[in-house]
Formats: C-alpha cells, sequence, structure tokens
C-alpha cells in the first residue's frame, strides 16, 4: 500500500478502508440498539397509559432515566462534540438495556399478544 499523500487526515480515511470489515461487522449491532431503544419509549408509553404494568418500578424507572438522560444536552460528553458526543448517550442505553433485557423480552412478548388479539377481533 503506498503512503497517502495529504498527511494525517489521508492516513485517517486509509485506516477507515484498511478496517471497513470491522466496521461493518459493528453496524448490526449499532441497529440492534437503535431497534430497542425504539422499544425503550414504546414501553414507557405504553405504561404511562397504563396500557402495560407488568413491569417492575425499578426497570421502568431505569429506562425512564437513560432516556432524559439522552434528551439531557449537558450530559457528561456534550452531544455538540461531533465524533463522541453521543458516545455517553450510546453507552449509557447499552448499559440499560443489559440491565432490562428480560422485561423487554416480556415487553415484546405482550405487544405480539396484543396485536394477535387485535387481529383476532377484526376478524
Amino acid at each position: 500500500m503506498s503512503t497517502p499523500p495529504n498527511g494525517d487526515h489521508d492516513l485517517d480515511i486509509a485506516k477507515v478502508n484498511q478496517r471497513a470489515q470491522e466496521i461493518e461487522a459493528k453496524l448490526p449491532k449499532l441497529k440492534t440498539v437503535f431497534e430497542q431503544t425504539k422499544i425503550m419509549l414504546s414501553m414507557v408509553k405504553d405504561y404511562w397509559t397504563g396500557a402495560y404494568r407488568e413491569i417492575p418500578y425499578w426497570a421502568i424507572s431505569a429506562v425512564s432515566l437513560a432516556l432524559l438522560y439522552v434528551l439531557n444536552p449537558a450530559d457528561v460528553i456534550p452531544d455538540v462534540i461531533v465524533g463522541v458526543g453521543y458516545l455517553d448517550d450510546a453507552t449509557l442505553v447499552a448499559f440499560c438495556l443489559k440491565l432490562v433485557q428480560r422485561e423487554l423480552e416480556c415487553y415484546q412478548e405482550w405487544r405480539t399478544a396484543q396485536a394477535k388479539a387485535d387481529e383476532g377481533g377484526k376478524a
């Protein structure tokens, strides 16, 4: 491989190019975290409306606090810092997902059952 002509910037681009497969391997994990975050939001909404209350208070509190942290512009690493501003948000959400994983699974089972019940009622 030849040396890039434009200094450090091109070295960074070359590094990304060399590690493209590693980066691609991580993308599904990021997508999973994003999808699970949407489920967390849905669970909070259903809890708030009273539609779903089969969750321990500590778990719904953990989810709510993690999501509020994401909204907070003055968190540990401010979101305006390009490149790393959302790193603390993603780390906290990932930690919360691990903490409440079983509760999210139960919620998803409940949602599936609700969707089937709704379809059965329409038939």
